[in-house]
């Protein structure tokens, strides 16, 4: 019997201790509905007489306040990323709709300046925000009515510049620049799961160096903002894209640093910002003010290719799309200084201020059909566009002059000099055949039909053939173009320069071979250019008058660019070189040779930083500067002067820490080692060596 009790005994303390355990958190059945110890969402003992407890009866709101706390729990088990938020162009929605993960790696964050991409350089009158031009040559693929402005464009917020979003949450993106003071917000998020909406607002304020004490009109003050929105039907058939987009513009023309400082890297100085300008006060100021609305709509069998993956894509049979936009584009010269260091060559309405000012009203409405037709097999695919586009424009061009009104006194006013407004039809047209995934052929054709500019045109065609991923692709295009001159140069009223010429169309003849292979990093393109009737600014010997002019017999260039990126262990090194010639130095005047530079090593700190540590170095050879006309927004080809050309280096480190991107640059930091400084354009010295840091967040929430 005492064996018996043993045994009871034994069996009873198993009993109790498994109650015990019950109650400790994380084990199975604990706070989980419809799991044992959980009666109607309320927790309960093990032991409870569960058939004769009165349950506790919950009002309306408590019930609410008890789904919300389960609801919110639920989204905090969810980590957010940037799968949630899938992003698209105008331009990779033209054919299909399209939609990409969003890119949050560091590569080429420390590359924010769009003076110093890689692949594209600029020169400019010295730092971020001031006027500046390519320093390899860069054709413009453009016809029709054409200000010839663009000193500015970098900074300008077009429409086409635009990305827009399919996001799950809303995302925000927050950077920051200090030094040239840059500021970039990104917000969007749908307000329906077919319907996104968002903004962009960009502020650039960077200082001046020279002459700037007590003299805030050195300073860049751009602001550009732009609210955007994409809609999708349910059925995919039609997507509709609009954006309002606002930008003001202004940059400093200084018109150089007085002569008596030619030998600025040569001397000791030791405050630059005593260094005199020939205009302290003196800016201009652009603005750009539009509304955009692209509607598209598809029409019989539509495709839905890699259905749910991160390049999700809807192909359709056909489609027809409309386009408006209308924009007010505002040009402004401000000139608030005595000329006494002979800047400006003339003047014709005051000597010692400037109001010119140009307003273009641009009305467009663009129309198109596509069709597409294809085998049952999917290999042979032929594509085809057809489209009107209709450009009203109407401009108007004002100087300050002064008057004497009917009581004698002389006032300023605002005078009119010239107003047009005219028309443009053109015709569009692009044929794609796919032969199958590895062979493709399309031609493009836009002509004015009819207007102002009719005769322009630019047809395009490009040649495709592909491999497998090691073998990489080829694309062979060739292009021919006839434009317009801009209206800068035939016909121009301003306080400094007028003219009023008649110059035949600008031609180029084009053809190019692209090799790329993505499994090697490799891209190599080859691109021969013919350009006839080329247009430029130039000026007589020892005189800055820069006035238009056309080169009547032909121009060849040849340019060949290299980008190779290579990789070992933990070592990147990224490469770009481009070599180009032209039998015409005198006019075309840009260096022969440009390379650029990446060396850096990357690792994983802590097992939560992901850190690169290195180099850019970027170099050009000598090569004719150009000078830069100011209150007429043009770089021409001044008196010959040639700076010379050294390397240079930034030494940077930027690291990704969850959601934060950072940098801290060093630039220009061997300044010293083989000269005080640099030139790129003529009496404009380039910015001194600079600590700069950069950080972006994103939020998903």
């Amino acid at each position: 019997m005492p064996h018996k009790l043993k045994y009871l005994l034994i069996l009873l303390i198993a009993l109790v201790a498994q109650g015990a355990f019950a109650q400790i958190p994380g084990q199975p059945g604990y706070g989980q509905t419809g799991q044992p110890g959980y009666n109607n969402g309320q927790q309960v003992s093990p032991f409870a007489d569960t058939a004769h407890r009165q349950v506790k009866q919950l009002t309306a709101d408590q019930e609410i306040d008890t789904l919300r706390k389960q609801e919110e729990a639920k989204r905090d088990s969810v980590i957010f990323t940037n799968k949630f938020v899938k992003v698209t162009t105008e331009r990779l929605l033209r054919d299909s709709t399209q939609v990409f993960p969003l890119d949050t790696t560091i590569n080429n964050f420390e590359n924010y300046n769009p003076l110093y991409q890689p692949g594209d350089p600029k020169i400019s009158l010295g730092h971020l925000g001031l006027d500046a031009r390519d320093l390899l040559y860069e054709p413009s693929k453009t016809i029709g009515f054409d200000v010839g402005l663009h000193t500015l464009d970098l900074y300008v917020l077009h429409p086409e510049d635009l990305n827009y979003y399919n996001t799950r949450v809303p995302y925000t993106l927050l950077s920051y620049v200090s030094t040239d003071q840059v500021f970039k917000v990104i917000h969007t998020q749908n307000i329906k799961p077919n319907w996104n909406m968002g903004f962009n607002l960009n502020f650039l304020g960077s200082h001046g160096v020279y002459s700037t004490n007590d003299v805030l009109g050195q300073n860049v003050s751009n602001i550009n903002a732009a609210l955007f929105s994409w809609y999708q039907s349910k059925n995919r058939r039609y997507n509709m894209l609009a954006n309002i987009m606002l930008n003001n513009v202004k940059a400093p023309e200084t018109g150089g640093l007085s002569k008596s400082y030619n030998n600025l890297f040569t001397e000791s100085v030791l405050d630059k910002t005593t260094i005199p300008v020939n205009l302290p006060n003196t800016y201009e100021n652009w603005r750009d003010n539009g509304l955009y609305i692209k509607q598209f709509y598809y029409i019989g069998h539509v495709d839905t290719v890699q259905k749910g993956g991160d390049t999700a894509k809807v192909i359709p049979t056909q489609r027809i799309a409309y386009t408006f936009h209308y924009s007010v584009q505002t040009y402004e010269f401000l000139q608030n200084d005595q000329d006494t260091a002979h800047v400006f060559p003339d003047y014709y309405y005051s000597s010692n201020r400037s109001r010119d000012s140009l307003s273009v009203h641009h009305l467009q409405n663009d129309f198109s059909y596509s069709f597409l037709l294809k085998s049952k097999a999917a290999k042979n695919v032929i594509k085809l566009d057809v489209g009107l586009t209709q450009d009203y424009y109407q401009y108007t061009q004002s100087v300050s002059d002064s008057v004497v009104n009917q009581y004698g006194i002389q006032v300023v006013h605002s005078d009119h000099v010239q107003t047009n407004s005219f028309e443009d039809l053109t015709l569009k047209g692009r044929l794609g055949y796919s032969f199958s995934n590895r062979a493709a052929f399309e031609a493009n054709i836009n002509q004015i039909v009819q207007g102002r500019d009719f005769g322009d045109f630019l047809y395009d065609f490009k040649l495709m053939l592909a491999g497998n991923n090691k073998a990489g692709k080829i694309i062979l295009d060739a292009y021919t173009q006839s434009s317009a001159p801009p209206l800068v140069y035939t016909d121009w009223v301003s306080n400094h320069y007028i003219f009023h010429n008649s110059f035949a169309n600008q031609k180029t003849n084009s053809a190019s071979f692209n090799y790329i292979n993505n499994a090697l990093q490799l891209d190599l393109k080859a691109e021969y250019f013919l350009l006839t009737d080329y247009l430029y600014f130039t000026a007589d010997a020892n005189s800055n008058d820069a006035h238009p002019a056309q080169v009547t017999s032909p121009i060849n260039l040849l340019k060949v660019t290299l980008s190779k990126n290579m990789q070992w262990r933990r070592w990147h090194f990224n490469n770009t070189i481009v070599y180009q010639k032209t039998d015409n130095e005198g006019t075309l005047r840009t260096p022969d040779l440009y390379t650029y530079t990446s060396l850096y090593y990357s690792k994983l700190l802590f097992n939560v930083l992901n850190t690169s540590i290195g180099t850019d170095i970027r170099y050009n050879t000598t090569y004719l500067a150009p000078s830069y006309a100011v209150g007429l927004g043009q770089f021409y080809n001044g008196p010959d002067v040639t700076f010379s050309s050294y390397p240079k280096a930034a030494v940077f480190i930027k690291a990704t820490l969850m959601r934060t991107n950072l940098f801290v640059m060093y630039d220009y930091a061997n300044q010293g080692l083989f000269s005080k400084g640099s030139y790129s354009v003529n009496r404009y010295p380039n910015e001194d060596a600079q600590l700069k840091f950069g950080v972006s967040w994103t939020f998903f929430n």
